[in-house]
């Protein structure tokens, strides 16, 4: 059987997350930086576990200030979020339980993973030790470089959907 599912990658500007879908879906990084414009739609099949096949519709938003200044046609239908932080920029990770909020208060039945970027520069448990005193707990930290932890977060999401 196969379904689809429509994931968005949320999350500042610069913090990675056109960098983690290519890495995601090309296995390639690019180290010339390209803000997105818009909205860029891509897709990638995963064969799941069950035997059946997951269709990722994966829209990848230009950064925001805040996930409240998403425009909410492009998270309507969203059945998964990955919210993006840079674990090397403060700024980025600052504002996350307001976010985090934000959105449990108006997608409570969207799936969705905090993941912390740029593990590669990065000392994870730093941030980590931060967060944990705004009781924010991250679902992962990846690198989108070196592909550390890339394909798991996207099929951690898959798993957590399909409940």
């Amino acid at each position: 059987m196969k379904r689809s599912k429509k994931i968005v990658l949320l999350g500042q500007f610069g913090v990675g997350k056109t960098s983690l879908m290519r890495r995601f879906l090309e296995n390639i990084f690019e180290h010339d930086y390209k803000p997105t414009l818009g909205v860029q739609i891509k897709k990638k099949e995963l064969q799941m576990p069950s035997g059946n096949t997951l269709s990722m519709i994966v829209w990848d938003l230009e950064g925001f200030t805040s996930v409240v200044k998403a425009r909410a046609s492009y998270l309507l239908g969203s059945e998964g979020f990955i919210y993006v932080f840079d674990l090397s920029r403060p700024i980025t990770y600052e504002c996350l339980e307001a976010e985090l909020n934000f959105i449990n208060e108006k997608y409570p039945k969207v799936a969705t993973l905090l993941v912390g970027n740029k593990a590669d520069i990065e000392d994870p448990s730093k941030v980590a030790e931060v967060l944990a005193k705004k009781n924010i707990i991250p679902d992962s930290f990846v690198s989108a470089k070196t592909g550390d932890g890339v394909q798991e977060v996207f099929i951690d999401l898959a798993k957590k959907m399909i409940r």
